[in-house]
């Protein structure tokens, strides 16, 4: 058995998420190498104006999950795997010693600016529960149009998936959605289209980016949310994390082979609990929690437990 740390993706950001941040010398310092690498002051992207953004929003949610990822490390804990949501796929590529923090923290500046550039207005991502699959593709397809477009984006369980599109694509098939029985339509605090085709062009210019960034192998087993799978080397991280946002997240598969693999033990990093809730349905012989409310040393003594099992 291991131990599985999880990282959000973005509509998981919450106005005070940095301010929040467990006071320890650590998270100081790691606030303080992410505004060396902007040369900026990272707190002051965490208010509620910064965070219309979806740059500042990018960068805090990064921040967040390595600063607590740290201090959970400082106490003798060390993940066995390590997954991100969409941008959390950049703090879990820091965690697995893949990317430095500061060059992750330069290209997920870039990335933020590159979606939101693309997309200024008009455009997001909206959360469908209660329907299966097949139903969501097909009141997809019914909808989009190339004035129209909207397309799955996010498997996120067997009854929980997000679409991407145009505004007025997505609310027509969120009203189509309700109609077929869905127990929730609802748009999420995400501006941009992530997670497919619209977002292929600035996908292509981050991965220019990435020609200059010296990226390792991963030292822990790294799992792609987009395919599901585990990444070994490092042209194939270099892929998943410049084109992730223009690709279709499977987090429900990521999390099943997880779990398949011998993961007891998820923690998930801040903000919020939302990859926690969707964990404890397929960890049934296991336990999730979430960084967030819980205390340090119990999260730190449950990874230490994990660790004694897996030896």
């Amino acid at each position: 058995m291991s131990s599985f740390w999880v990282f959000p993706g973005q509509g998981a950001q919450q106005p005070g998420m940095l301010h929040a941040l467990p006071s320890d010398p650590l998270i100081g310092e790691c606030l303080c190498e992410a505004s060396d690498a902007l040369n900026e002051n990272v707190v002051d992207l965490d208010t509620p104006d910064a965070l219309q953004s979806t740059r500042a929003v990018q960068l805090c949610l990064l921040i967040a999950g390595v600063a607590c990822s740290r201090l959970l490390m400082a106490q003798g804990s060390m993940p066995d795997y390590v997954a991100g949501l969409s941008i959390g796929a950049y703090p879990a590529a820091v965690v697995a010693g893949a990317l430095t923090f500061g060059d992750a923290v330069r290209l997920v500046a870039l990335r933020g600016e590159l979606m939101q550039n693309a997309y200024p207005r008009g455009y997001g991502m909206t959360a469908l529960i209660g329907l299966d699959q097949g139903t969501v593709e097909a009141l997809v397809e019914r909808i989009h149009s190339e004035d129209s477009p909207v397309y799955l984006a996010n498997i996120n369980a067997e009854n929980q998936f997000v679409i991407a599109g145009s505004d007025q694509a997505m609310a027509d098939v969120a009203a189509l959605a309700k109609e077929q029985g869905a127990a929730t339509a609802k748009r999420l605090a995400v501006s941009v289209p992530s997670h497919c085709e619209l977002l292929s062009e600035p996908a292509h210019a981050l991965s220019e980016a990435f020609a200059d960034v010296s990226i390792q192998a991963p030292t822990l087993k790294y799992l792609s949310g987009s395919t599901a799978r585990p990444i070994f080397t490092a042209d194939k991280l270099r892929d998943d994390l410049a084109f992730n946002m223009c690709r279709v997240i499977d987090w429900r598969s990521t999390v099943q082979n997880a779990y398949e693999r011998g993961a007891r033990l998820q923690i998930e990093l801040p903000p919020g609990t939302v990859l926690t809730g969707l964990a404890r349905r397929v960890f049934e012989q296991g336990s999730a929690f979430a960084f967030q409310g819980a205390r340090l040393d119990t999260l730190s003594a449950l990874s230490r437990e994990e660790e004694r099992r897996h030896s």
